[in-house]
């Protein structure tokens, strides 16, 4: 009964097998393998016919067991059911009622076997006559429609051709109706031919090779005209093509966008010059349009090169056939001279070509105005620009003047706009600039801005050209070489500066906090200090006990104060700052695509940095008061320098005067408004030393951004025309180095407020000078004076905790206070009325006290103006004949000072008639002031 069943759905699998169509009614291999049942097991079915219904319970009372799976065994099965007492008629009674089970069941396998036969041979022939079909009326009845189709194909262009044959008749009939006068009817048939020849053009076999250069159709089209005799004037024709490619393309190009951005279906376009239309280009759709020119232009100049490609080749093989076979020496002399002159005309057809194309693109770049573009459109149109430029010197060796004057005259409009913008937005920064320091890392350098990439593209000769601007691209293999076979130069797409990242920025003014804990660490132990300076002071021969000048925790504190003055860390620059290199990167950037107009940009540049310096010193070095002093803090050439500024960049007018004139207004546009200070910022209070933070972090991060010009000057100078390139060399001599001299007067101002001097001029008042005796203490102004240089110490530190104090800056603050308060020193000594021996005396002792103490407290040797007061204090003791060479000799003295020296030496060893000979030496000196 199993097995049975088994068949059975065989039988239902071969059955789907026969009715599936996907396969062939020829591959009948499993029908072949198909069992029919024999006649006599039919018969026996059909003579034992069964009641339906009884046949449906029987086999309803199979047990289900026997259909669970095919590994049921079935005789373990009924030997374990068997009783323990066997009895003979109850097993065959089981037996015979497991025979009608089994008959049951067979006689619905074979019902079901008869059935798929019958399937079967039905899908058999089903198959068999669907075949038939097929191949009797399908593919007859598609060839009788291609042939038609062919036929009809063949009769219009016998047609087309009997046509072209009568228009080829025509000359001769046309020279007729000349000789018979017959001129309005040679003019109508004229007209005819041209009406029919247009309808034609579309059999152009040479201007298909214009735009899509095919070797297999050029052949053919060269092969049936040198069958004609008619090489060079297809050769002419060819040239024709080109020139009228170039201008259809750029034409159906251009208006595309024009109708695109026009928004409806006005035929009014169509109907306009080329140089009207390209006016009528909308920025947004500028760029889009001129990458889409130039690749166009590519194909026709790509074409072109494919041509004399082709000729190069055909030639060297037909010179190889020549050389081989040279029996018809008239047909080589005349195909030699075809090729000669196909040469020459390819050769002469380059430079027109490329004055086409070049003409073209430059009426396009000069129908729009650039000045309101974005910086980054800008320089794409300039990249697109460059690289059309060097597809111009690879195509024919051609400079591109013409294209080149065009960006010219466009950069130089756009880039005036765009630089006076961006001083308007420098002012702004510089007004609302609070001179915090922005952090960045101790390894930061300029390189690593997206502004200045190109710098390092165009020194990576493994940068793909594709990536790199059309300047750095390497001219082993020209453009022509490496997109011959494929793809387009100017698929330019934009940098992208999402994908990379600027890893310059710091969390703080140190590298990690570690790092300034264990410094700070480091420095706290004050085990390397001499037992002598750990003392609360330093006994002198008298025993009395100073003021305790220099304490434990003050030297702690100035080593502590040492090392943020003199440690290696990040540069000190503001977020302005940062802007303005960037400005100049994007500034370098397009000189760098764009050399001729590289003195315009250079200059714009140095107002950038003019700007800064200007700003710097107005807001922080300029002081009529100490300026007045003679002391030299500016340098003529800063001096010179901030004078030229002036004059040059900055508008002092608040508003305009509407009686100017106009070339007054056009001279204000070229200049900017002073800046301002923020509000924000204070230089006046005395505990942050007069703002002394942020005057480090403006002059300083003016002295960096120097550094970074001085970095700059060899890629500035490789650039920059030679008729030229004395501004830029002055520009670095007069301007650039004088930025670290702008240090003297910014400091200056924090100097001479930081010690009171004139409480010193007070204090020295009140000495008595005219002493008898030889005096051992110094005075307590001198104390008074050290205390002040420690607290000037103790905020210099705390202030250095905020911003970090280059050296340079340290050396030139100590260096102000000390030079101001020797010159306080000689002030006072000059102010005296009546000095002895001993008092001139007591004056070295207070000043080598001053000394002795000033050196401790910091590292500056020599002191400054060290001789200024001890050669002031010897004076005293020299002759009248000595004193009055001394006198013309030490200009640097004031007249007061001079005249008070001379007055206090009266009655002690100059008389009067010596004094008066003295002080007329003085009023006759002319004493500029220092």
């Amino acid at each position: 009964m199993a097995l049975w069943v088994l068949k059975s759905n065989n039988y239902i699998k071969q059955l789907m097998w026969i009715l599936s169509p996907q396969e062939s009614v020829h591959d009948l291999s499993p029908i072949e393998s198909f069992r029919i049942p024999s006649k006599e097991e039919l018969r026996e079915l059909r003579e034992e016919p069964t009641d339906p219904q009884a046949q449906q319970e029987i086999i309803n009372s199979i047990e289900e067991v026997y259909f669970s799976n095919d590994s049921f065994d079935i005789v373990k099965y009924e030997l374990e059911r068997l009783p323990p007492v066997l009895s003979l008629q109850e097993l065959e009674e089981y037996r015979d009622k497991l025979k009608q089970q089994q008959a049951a069941e067979l006689e619905r396998v074979t019902s079901l076997q008869t059935g798929l036969q019958l399937a079967a041979v039905i899908c058999t022939n089903g198959r068999r006559h669907l075949n038939i079909a097929k191949e009797g009326f399908t593919q007859t009845s598609l060839g009788l429609l291609a042939n038609q189709r062919k036929r009809q194909l063949l009769i219009g262009l016998l047609k087309s051709l009997r046509t072209i044959k009568t228009l080829q008749r025509t000359d001769v009939r046309l020279s007729e109706m000349l000789e018979e006068e017959d001129y309005p009817g040679a003019i109508q048939l004229c007209l005819e031919c041209q009406k029919a020849a247009s309808t034609f053009k579309h059999y152009s076999s040479l201007s298909k090779i214009c735009k899509n250069f095919d070797i297999s159709h050029y052949t053919k089209v060269q092969q049936a005209y040198r069958l004609l005799g008619k090489t060079q004037t297809a050769m002419d024709q060819l040239h024709m093509h080109f020139t009228q490619a170039i201008h259809n393309t750029v034409f159906q190009v251009v208006l595309g966008y024009v109708e695109l951005c026009a928004g409806n279906t006005d035929t009014k376009f169509q109907k306009l010059q080329y140089k009207d239309l390209c006016t009528h280009i909308t920025s947004d759709s500028y760029i889009p349009c001129l990458a889409d020119l130039c690749k166009a232009l590519w194909e026709v100049m790509l074409s072109y090169y494919r041509t004399m490609q082709w000729h190069e080749n055909h030639d060297q093989d037909e010179a190889v056939a020549v050389s081989s076979d040279g029996s018809n020496v008239i047909g080589t002399e005349e195909n030699s001279f075809d090729r000669s002159y196909v040469k020459k005309k390819l050769e002469h057809g380059l430079s027109r070509i490329w004055q086409d194309v070049q003409l073209k693109v430059k009426t396009y770049l000069l129908g729009t105005d650039l000045s309101n573009f974005k910086y980054d459109d800008f320089i794409f149109v300039l990249d697109v620009t460059s690289r059309l430029m060097q597809v111009g010197e690879e195509f024919c060796g051609s400079k591109s003047e013409v294209l080149q004057e065009s960006i010219r005259k466009q950069s130089v409009n756009y880039f005036k706009t765009y630089h006076r913008t961006r001083l308007e937005e420098l002012r702004m920064f510089l007004e609302n600039e609070t001179w915090e320091l922005c952090p960045v890392k101790s390894s930061f350098n300029i390189l690593q801005l997206h502004e200045f990439k190109f710098m390092e593209q165009s020194r990576s000769p493994s940068v793909s050209p594709s990536k790199q601007p059309a300047s750095a691209i390497s001219t082993t293999v020209t453009l022509f070489e490496q997109y011959c076979n494929g793809g387009n130069p100017f698929e330019i797409q934009a940098d992208s500066k999402d994908d990379e990242t600027e890893d310059v920025l710091a969390s703080n003014g140190y590298e990690s906090d570690e790092q300034e804990k264990s410094a700070y660490q480091e420095y706290d132990s004050d085990s390397d200090v001499p037992e002598e300076l750990k003392r609360d002071y330093v006994d002198e021969q008298t025993g009395d006990a100073p003021v305790k000048s220099v304490s434990r925790e003050t030297l702690r504190s100035r080593k502590r104060s040492d090392y943020n003055l003199n440690k290696v860390n990040a540069p000190i620059l503001t977020n302005t700052t940062l802007n303005v290199i960037r400005l100049v990167g994007k500034y370098m950037q397009m000189m760098n695509i764009l050399k001729p107009i590289a003195f315009d940009v250079i200059h714009f540049m140095s107002q950038l940095f003019d700007y800064y310096l200007y700003a710097v010193y107005t807001f922080f070095g300029r002081n009529d008061t100490f300026e007045s002093t003679g002391l030299g803090l500016s340098s003529s050439r800063l001096r010179t320098t901030l004078n030229r500024i002036q004059e040059s960049l900055i508008d002092l007018e608040v508003s305009a005067d509407p009686t100017g004139t106009l070339t007054a207004a056009e001279e204000r546009k070229e200049k900017v408004p002073s800046p301002h200070l923020s509000h924000l910022v204070v230089l006046t209070s005395g505990n942050s030393l007069y703002g002394l933070a942020e005057r480090v972090v403006a002059t300083e991060s003016l002295v960096f951004l120097a550094e970074q010009f001085e970095f700059l000057q060899p890629h500035l100078d490789a650039v920059m025309p030679a008729a030229k390139k004395p501004f830029l060399q002055q520009f670095y001599s007069q301007t650039v180095s004088t930025a670290s001299e702008l240090r003297k007067p910014v400091y200056w101002i924090v100097a001479a407020k930081a010690i009171d001097y004139e409480q010193m001029l007070l204090l020295m008042a009140n000495v008595k000078w005219d002493v008898k005796e030889i005096m051992s203490q110094h005075n307590i102004y001198v104390d008074a004076l050290l205390k002040e240089f420690e607290e000037f110490n103790r905020r210099l530190n705390e202030v250095s905790k905020r911003v970090r104090i280059p050296l340079p800056v340290s050396n030139i603050l100590w260096e102000h206070c000390i030079r101001l308060a020797n010159r306080t020193l000689v002030e006072g000594y000059a102010n005296v009325k009546k000095c002895s021996n001993e008092g001139r005396a007591l004056m070295q002792l207070d000043f080598q006290q001053f000394l002795m103490k000033l050196e401790k407290l910091t590292d500056i040797r020599p002191i400054p103006d060290k001789e200024f007061v001890e050669t002031y204090i010897k004076a005293y003791y020299l002759t009248e004949n000595d004193m009055e060479r001394w006198i013309k000799e030490h200009r640097e003295y004031s007249t007061k000072q001079l005249t008070n020296l001379v007055n206090v030496c009266l009655g002690s060893h100059i008389n009067k008639k010596a004094r008066q000979k003295l002080l007329a030496a003085i009023d006759d000196i002319d004493r500029p002031k220092r």
